[in-house]
């Protein structure tokens, strides 16, 4: 079992930067993998980045270049820049374990003004 903690949602204006942490706290389980979801009101829960145990990182398309995603072991971070109002969404922080069960934070809100 994993236990993710988000924190560092809020609001921010267009261009503004936010930083997201994740702390995840497990006793017996492996993570080979974290990463960071975003759910938009109305829409499906999306891939915002991944990194991997070998600091091997992976970016949805519509933030390459504005986000950056860091892990220090169970410490996981997302600097948001150049945020814009389609980046409005609750953030989840997220983790697999050896075996493939994923593990799920309560998310964070964050919103965009224009």
């Amino acid at each position: 079992q994993v236990q993710l903690v988000e924190s560092g949602g809020g609001l921010v204006q267009a261009g503004g930067s936010l930083r997201l942490s994740c702390a995840a706290s497990t006793r017996t389980s492996s993570i080979i993998a974290m990463g960071w979801y975003r759910q938009p009101p109305g829409k499906q829960r999306e891939l915002v980045a991944t990194i991997g145990n070998g600091g091997n990182t992976n970016y949805a398309d519509s933030v390459k270049g504005r986000f950056a995603i860091s892990r220090d072991n169970l410490e996981m971070s997302l600097q948001m820049d150049s945020l814009k109002p389609e980046d409005t969404a609750v953030y989840y922080c997220n983790a697999r374990i050896y075996g493939g069960a994923t593990f799920w934070g309560q998310g964070t809100q964050v919103t965009v003004s224009s």
